[in-house]
């Protein structure tokens, strides 16, 4: 895949201007799959964070990417689950600095599953 499909580039760089672009890209038999059931996104987005952090991301940069993954579900996703329906709650009655707060939490949270 060529360097354009991810928000990190070939020096290790994060581009949180292309998360967005790269979530959209991808398919909505994935984007089910993965969304469908509460413990399968909980280890994709554990995957991502050990991959972040291969990589040399830190916890910030893991936390602003989550972020902006929140934003994009929270505007175009449906919940199709409960835990989902209170993680789009918390989110829509946060303010910026709750949500920054909440990404933080889910990286800790992915994290967790990974160990």
């Amino acid at each position: 895949m060529a360097e354009y499909n991810h928000a990190v580039d070939k020096d290790g760089d994060l581009q949180t201007d292309k998360v967005t672009e790269v979530v959209e890209r991808m398919g909505s038999k994935d984007k089910d799959r993965i969304l469908a059931d509460f413990e399968e996104f909980r280890s994709y987005l554990a995957k991502r964070v050990k991959m972040g952090e291969a990589i040399g991301l830190s916890e910030e940069q893991l936390a602003v990417t989550a972020q902006k993954v929140a934003d994009y579900l929270a505007e175009h996703e449906e919940p199709r689950n409960s835990e989902e329906q209170l993680l789009q709650e918390l989110w829509r009655v946060g303010n910026e600095e709750q949500r920054h707060m909440l990404a933080h939490m889910l990286v800790r949270l992915a994290q967790n599953k990974v160990q």
